[in-house]
């Protein structure tokens, strides 16, 4: 065992002075093997913040809600054409599935509207999100409040010009002063400020609570009509804890064919998407992202991998005399090997540490530069970079390695003489 791990000493040094005396060249193997590693562990640790980023923000809805809408959330065999010949869900479908299905919990009205300009006095906010909905809208999305309140049904059902902003909003508007009470004009009329939303950070595809506004659908609804072509409509259900989903789901569909008179050999003309849906849609795109990072990044380590091989097999030709004089003073083969396969290793490690720790250092400028955002580098990353350095030595090293430890000491001699 003793001389095993003396072998293994000798052998490590002799590596670590090889690439001493090569500095340059050693330089140019690390600097391959550094951009594959740092590619594909900046590639993983930036999908895993997606990943995290998004599955966070999703937790905050029922993953069971569901959305009645013309349009579907994810891909669909329905032709685009006939997708755009559907109608709008409207107020009244909304109000007799409100009033009819047994396992809703809550039932919301949205109109997806143009963004618009809000101001207050001298101060304005340009292209504000503009979140038409339903009472209902606050139980649903669980909405929170650092001041006033959300609009309840009376308001909503009247169409009342009250308006719940966020708190960006709140402090473009009226900085330190209180908001509550304060009239703000919107759609050229003045709106009642009666609640700010609780500061919740970045959105998850856009727009966050904190640059929103928020307003009863019946008021848009009661100034624009129904059919105006820049509106869509949503109908927005959220089950009852236990309930069936797929059952639900299948009261809905039911109860709108019946509503509309559609035939039963026709397709229903709306989707009823599920938020898991979308969930498990973006895990397929995660996957994919996953995927494409893998394949790049190869490319980046096959490059660094072959750089390594041609390095050692150059440093195999320059020291073909010395390995001649260590084989005839007694060196045995395995030595020759782990020589110079723990210069190859060592290089490649040494070259993926860098990489990993080019990653870290990015992770905390992209954290610090981008807000409520948290770019991770996981331990798991860590280790794969760590790993797949250390294959990629092992691989690139061992064929120089061997041939190595294979040379005739007599040849080898003569040929550096």
């Amino acid at each position: 065992m003793l001389v095993y791990l003396r072998l293994f000493k000798e052998s490590f040094s002799f590596a670590i002075n090889a690439l001493r005396n090569n500095k340059l060249r050693t330089f140019l193997s690390l600097l391959g093997i550094t951009i594959g590693i740092f590619s594909i562990i900046a590639v993983l640790s930036a999908v895993d913040s997606l990943d995290k980023s998004i599955k966070e923000q999703l937790s905050g809805l029922d993953s069971n809600t569901m959305y009645v809408a013309k349009f579907s959330f994810g891909p669909t065999d329905v032709p685009r054409w006939k997708r755009l010949q559907f109608p709008e869900v409207s107020y009244n479908e909304y109000k007799h599935l409100k009033s009819s299905l047994n396992d809703a919990e809550h039932v919301a009205y949205q109109l997806f509207v143009q963004r618009e300009n809000i101001r207050y006095g001298k101060e304005m906010m340009t292209s504000v999100n503009t979140v038409v909905v339903s009472n209902e809208f606050e139980d649903i999305q669980a909405l929170k409040f650092s001041k006033g309140r959300f609009y309840n049904e009376s308001e909503s059902n009247s169409g009342k010009p009250v308006v719940v902003i966020g708190d960006e909003v709140a402090k473009a508007l009226f900085g330190e002063f209180e908001p509550i009470g304060k009239k703000v004009r919107l759609y050229g009329q003045k709106f009642a400020v009666i609640g700010v939303v609780k500061k919740e950070g970045s959105g998850l595809f856009g727009d966050s609570n904190d640059v929103s506004i928020f307003l009863p659908a019946n008021y848009v609804r009661n100034r624009f009509g129904d059919n105006n072509t820049n509106m869509n409509h949503i109908v927005i259900i959220k089950p009852d804890s236990g309930a069936d989903v797929a059952e639900l789901k299948a009261d809905i569909v039911q109860k709108m064919r019946a509503r509309r008179g559609i035939k039963p050999n026709e397709i229903n003309p709306f989707f009823v998407n599920i938020i898991s849906g979308l969930q498990d849609a973006i895990d397929g795109i995660i996957s994919t992202l996953n995927i494409i990072g893998w394949v790049i990044s190869a490319f980046s380590l096959l490059v660094g991998g072959f750089g390594i091989a041609n390095i050692m097999f150059v440093s195999v030709k320059e020291r073909t005399n010395l390995i001649g004089i260590q084989k005839s003073l007694g060196a045995k083969n395995r030595f020759i090997l782990f020589q110079f396969l723990f210069e190859a290793i060592i290089l490649s490690v040494l070259g993926g540490l860098i990489g990993i720790v080019l990653v870290w250092i990015l992770s905390l400028i992209a954290s610090g530069m981008v807000e409520d955002f948290e770019f991770i580098l996981s331990f798991y990353n860590i280790f794969l970079g760590f790993a797949l350095s250390t294959l990629i030595g092992l691989i690139s090293g061992v064929i120089p390695a061997i041939s190595a430890s294979k040379l005739d000491p007599v040849e080898a001699i003569r040929s550096g003489m």
